[in-house]
Order: structure tokens, then sequence, then C-alpha cells
């Protein structure tokens, strides 16, 4: 029987019902806070584009090239600003069930924000040039209508689908994989090198896909550049990076009518999905392990890379610092930054056990030890003492100083930003382990 996951919150100010851990919970949608917003007023709801200086960025990379899978309520490729940019014809016809029929808006607002053009006002995406490949899952909503939700497929299924296509990043703003058949379906796609982004929950626990091995866990802040207080509720430790959530636009609802001023982690996660597909498409030729050190290295914080804070993890996403360097060092290609914590490095196991399966062990022994040319274990952080920095700037004051020239966004995760960004809790603390 299939398990319902459940969207926490709802666009246009209405409060969705109250959720329990044990039913499992979609833990990363939106809360509505504004509603009735012109498309035209999108962009200017997007505080965060100027502070990360997206028109350096974009000079260097739009992430063309970078296909990102979504998982979601779907994705309505008829809006302005995704025009052209959604691949449907690329989901397996075993997962393919109305892709395009948007249940709520919130599948087509992580869409916008990953790779939306703009056009005609619309949500200004931070990797415009990438693609997204839209996977519907049966999500809170959609269980009122038992036919549709019987055939939409669950989100382990979506997973699976994505994992083997040729999408490199993996966007998860939901919640509620807490079944093995979820947690098997992670581990499935790490092996396959994908790049899995979730969002760490709203309501008060963090969630699953978040706190499984192999994904990036990501929290939310607001323009004053702390962390929300509904993402702080929920990152508990699982948090690996920030990226701004709280203030930002999204569609109200499934008329796509308007955009809303919304809240969530899941805005934070597609993001970081977003900054991910900006470097990857730079450097194509990285696997996944060099991509998250990228994410992790540059980050913007006030505390060591060894100690993340409980609430924000290794800092706010900053891929503008790895696109400025053109000789930046990722480190290597090969090796999990996060093997320890991931309780080892899923890919080098697949790649062993293939190695054995393999009659010309000579052959398998002097290839690649990733299956992947551009990718390999799927990891969130660097490891915990690593030696493996970059060349891409110096100490976090000097990142700080360097881009304080025109915003207030990484003073605030400067020589301060351990106090600023976890919002007065103090000193970073120790992130917790993630369960196994």
């Amino acid at each position: 029987m299939k398990s319902a996951t459940t969207l926490l919150g709802t666009r246009c100010g209405s409060w969705a019902r109250s959720i329990s851990a044990l039913s499992g919970a979609l833990a990363a949608l939106s809360i509505g806070l504004t509603p009735n917003a012109s498309a035209a007023d999108a962009q200017s709801m997007q505080w965060y584009l100027g502070p990360m200086k997206t028109d350096q960025m974009w000079d260097v990379s739009t992430g063309e090239g970078v296909k990102v899978a979504v998982i979601d309520t779907g994705v309505n490729p008829n809006t302005s600003s995704l025009k052209s940019q959604v691949l449907t014809g690329e989901v397996p016809k075993a997962v393919d069930y109305h892709v395009t029929k948007d249940f709520t808006g919130h599948g087509t607002t992580m869409a916008e924000l990953i790779a939306g053009t703009g056009a005609g006002g619309g949500i200004q995406g931070l990797a415009p040039g990438a693609k997204i490949v839209p996977y519907r899952v049966a999500l809170d909503g959609l269980e009122n209508d038992p036919a549709e939700y019987g055939k939409t497929p669950d989100s382990a299924q979506a997973l699976r689908a994505a994992a083997d296509s040729d999408a490199k990043i993996i966007n998860m703003s939901l919640g509620g994989m807490n079944s093995k058949e979820g947690k098997a379906a992670v581990k499935y796609a790490a092996s396959k090198g994908k790049l899995l982004v979730a969002s760490v929950g709203n309501d008060g626990f963090p969630d699953a896909p978040a706190i499984y091995p192999y994904v990036l866990g990501v929290a939310a802040v607001g323009s004053s550049y702390n962390v929300s207080d509904f993402a702080k509720k929920s990152s508990h430790g699982f948090a690996d990076l920030v990226a701004p959530g709280d203030g930002v636009p999204g569609w109200c609802d499934e008329a796509f009518r308007s955009y809303c001023e919304q809240r969530g982690t899941s805005h934070a996660a597609a993001l970081v999905s977003a900054s991910a597909a900006l470097i990857w498409s730079a450097h194509p030729d990285w696997t996944v392990n060099q991509v998250t050190r990228a994410l992790i290295d540059t980050a913007g914080r006030g505390w060591p890379k060894d100690e993340p804070s409980k609430y924000a993890g290794y800092g706010m996403v900053r891929p503008r610092v790895v696109l400025a360097d053109p000789d930046y060092d990722a480190g290597a290609p090969d090796v999990d930054p996060l093997a320890k914590i991931n309780g080892g490095d899923v890919l080098a196991k697949a790649g062993a056990r293939d190695a054995r399966n393999n009659d010309n062990v000579d052959n398998a022994a002097g290839s690649s030890s990733t299956p992947s040319a551009s990718a390999s274990a799927a990891s969130q952080a660097p490891e915990k003492g690593s030696a493996d920095g970059t060349s891409a700037a110096g100490s976090n004051a000097e990142v700080a100083a360097h881009d304080s020239s025109d915003s207030t966004l990484w003073i605030a995760l400067g020589a301060a930003g351990a106090v600023i960004v976890i919002g007065g809790a103090g000193a970073a603390v120790l992130r917790a382990r993630r369960a196994r």
C-alpha cells in the first residue's frame, strides 16, 4: 500500500493541518505568507539575487548542459519562466503520469527557482541555463483524488527512475520518505553518482530523505541572514548548508494566476541544487565528490570547517567563489568528503562489487574507480578534519571582506557568522551525526 507524504504549509496565508512524525511528513514544503502578488512582482521578492552576484556568476556559467531532476508535485512547463526549460520527454514511462499537471504549484516553484528564465516577470532561476526533468509524486493535496493518487508514483519509485537517468542533480524539496524503500532508493541513487539535495523540514523535526547518508540537507535563511526559526526547529544537526528560503516568491496555488511571498526549506534546497548546476556546468568533468566539496569549502561561515553548526551546517552556499577562480582545486575526484559520516563511500563499494563481477579483472582494476566519468560517491560535506582545502579563497574573514563591497550577506557569514547565522545561539556547535 502506498504511504502518503504530506505537505507542511500551504500558500496564500492558510496553515496546514498538524502532522505527526509517525504519519510521515513532507518536511520541506512552503508556508505561504503574502497572497495575490502579480507575476511581474516575483523578481522583486528575490532579495538574494544581488547579494549572490548573479551577473558575475552568469558571465562564467548559467548551468548549461546540466539536468536537474525535480521530484515534487509536478511541473507546469507553460509558465512564462519555464517555457523551453522542462524536458518532459525524458521522464521514464513507468513514472510519467501527469508530470506536467502540478496539483499545488509547489513543484513548478522549485523548477523556476532552479532554472527559470525570468521571462514575463516570472521567477528568475539561479541556473537559467540548466534544464528540469519533472517527476510527479503522490504528496499532500492529491490523496483526496483516489484515482489520481493511485496512478501517481511514490517518491521512492521516482527517485530510482531519476537515478537511472542522466540528470546529475536530484532535488527533493519534500519529506516523508521514512520507509525502507525510501532509504534504499536514496542509497541506490547515491550509488549512481547523483548529487542528492533535500530540505530538512519546517515542522519541528528532521525528516527523510534529508536525514539519510548521501543527501545534502538544506536549511533556510531570510534577508537578515539568520537561520529561520521554522528551519532551526527541523535542522537539528542535519543541515549541511543554508540558502535563501524565507521571504521568497512561489506560485500561490495550482491555478498559476499569481505568486505569493513564501518561506520554506524547500526553496533553499532548490537554490542549492541550482548552485550545484552552475558549478557542474563550469566543470563538467568533475565528480559529485568535487562538486560537493566545492559547495562546502566555499560556503560562508564564521566557524571552523571541522566544527559545523548545528543549525547552519557548513554555512551559506556561495557558488560565485568557485566560479570566480578558473584555477579552483576541488580536491580528489574519487574520495567521498563525508565517508565517515556516511558510513563509507557507497560508490566505491559499488565499484568494488562490479569489479568482482567483471570477468576482465585487469581491465576493471585499470579503469576509473567510479562507474561514471562525471560522478562519484554522493555526499554532503567535507569530512571533519579533512585536509581537502581549496584554492578559491583564504580564510573565512578574507572571503567576507572580498564580498562585502556591495552586500551585507557575506559579512553576516564572516567572523561573526557563528552567532548571526544560527540565530543568536552563541557559538557553532558540532552537528550530530546522521542516523544510519
